[in-house]
């Protein structure tokens, strides 16, 4: 098992990998955050029913916290799938290729998820 430090890919620039491991540190963070405001500091008898997810979803920390949350998510699981698919040594055409199919699908989950959370904040 390979326990050294990790390392930027030559076709992964040096704010791209930054970014990426910054992003991870913050879905520990965000994790944790979620975990508490979810399940510690929610309704006591907890969100089990829609009534009580559009009521909780009415503070206006809730929804801020989910949707920055997903844009991280998003970001780190896309640029790490990249650096994954680096590691196979795709040609600079296909490099491209998968960035534009990356960003494609990464600004779709982030923008339906982004609005999914303020359709059930706005009820």
């Amino acid at each position: 098992m390979d326990l050294t430090p990790s390392q930027r890919k030559p076709q992964e620039t040096t704010w791209l990998w930054f970014l990426k491991i910054i992003a991870g540190l913050l879905i520990v963070f965000l994790l944790g955050l979620h975990f508490i405001v979810n399940h510690f500091l929610g309704p006591a008898q907890g969100l089990l029913d829609y009534n009580a997810v559009i009521q909780y979803y009415n503070n206006p920390i809730i929804p801020t916290i989910e949707i920055v949350f997903l844009i991280v998510v998003v970001f780190h699981s896309l640029v790490g799938s990249r650096s994954i698919i680096l590691d196979l040594h795709p040609s600079a055409k296909i490099i491209r290729i998968i960035d534009i199919v990356l960003i494609v699908l990464g600004s779709a989950a982030v923008i339906y998820g982004t609005w999914l959370v303020i359709v059930v904040a706005a009820k």
